[in-house]
């Protein structure tokens, strides 16, 4: 196996892991601060990727479109946290499981109802089209460079928001103890709503994105919204540096997985057997990093650190 092929696809489990950093980061917040299991962040991924798909067609400003995912998923998830989420900071986890459920359903209808049930595309912008040549052989498509590009700038705004404003302040007390900060004299109402708001803004955003690589359709959020419940367990529930720490490991696992478990098994396995048995175990491998993980640190890699 060539060193060009192995660079390439380590590139793809990087732009793979920041695509679920933007993903598990907010779900991790709203978890960390809120206590909320909302299992309807997947569906927040999906407005955002229609809300771009949309209002770029219209305007032929893929710009325009990341601009509307974000405002259309911020302003759906402040909604959904002032009607439905309020209500259930006091339930147990069956209760969130149930209601956060039961949005995933209306969610996907109403959308399903506006948009129809044909999927919606995203064509690469110009100024993204084309590849990037690094030399030596290696080429990678410019519009993934920038997906990775723009994942690692969220991931520096979101460690310095958390560490360096007032607003971070308060959402770092608010995972430590909630009572005291609305003791205190915050506006915990407020702070929760525009945590989930922040959180729901980048499941959208990192709909839109991923939606030029693939078809924008009903349901597209729920198969990444289980790969970013592994991420946060991975790297520790509340801490937005074990859900990027998580998600490269993710990323990077499931990646090169599918790439160097084939050959390898292909030295004592007939091809034959070898391609099924190490594709099954590739599909696996995420999840048998995850048990690993929490065999060895049963909080996760970061748990309590933010």
């Amino acid at each position: 196996m060539s060193t060009v092929l192995i660079l390439e696809q380590a590139l793809n489990g990087l732009q793979f892991g920041v695509m679920l950093f933007m993903m598990s980061a907010g779900l991790t917040l709203v978890f960390g601060v809120m206590g909320l299991i909302n299992l309807a962040h997947g569906s927040l991924y999906m407005i955002g990727a229609f809300a771009a798909a949309v209002v770029a067609t219209w305007t032929g400003s893929f710009m325009l479109g990341l601009i509307a995912s974000l405002a259309a998923a911020a302003a759906m998830g402040a909604l959904i946290e002032l009607v439905v989420i309020r209500r259930l900071y006091d339930r147990d986890h069956l209760d969130q499981v149930l209601a956060t459920f039961a949005l995933i359903l209306i969610l996907s209808e109403g959308t399903r109802y506006t948009f129809g049930s044909l999927p919606l595309y995203l064509n690469t912008p110009g100024w993204l089209s084309g590849v990037f040549d690094f030399g030596g052989g290696l080429v990678y498509p410019k519009y993934r460079l920038a997906i990775i590009f723009v994942g690692l700038i969220i991931a520096a705004g979101l460690f310095l928001l958390i560490a360096k404003t007032r607003l971070g302040i308060r959402i770092r007390a608010g995972e430590s103890d909630r009572e005291m900060i609305a003791a205190l004299g915050v506006d915990i109402s407020k702070l929760y709503t525009i945590v989930f708001a922040l959180g729901a803004s980048l499941a959208g955003l990192a709909g839109a994105m991923v939606g030029v690589l693939e078809s924008v359709e009903v349901g597209m959020g729920e198969p990444v919204l289980i790969l970013a419940f592994v991420v946060i367990v991975i790297g520790g529930i509340g801490s937005i540096k074990g859900a990027l720490i998580g998600s490269l490991l993710v990323g990077m696992t499931d990646t090169m997985g599918r790439v160097l478990l084939p050959p390898l098994f292909s030295q004592f396995m007939p091809p034959v057997d070898a391609v099924p048995v190490a594709s099954a175990l590739a599909s696996m491998s995420i999840y048998i990093l995850m048990a690993i993980v929490l065999i060895v640190r049963p909080a996760g890699l970061f748990g309590g650190a933010k």
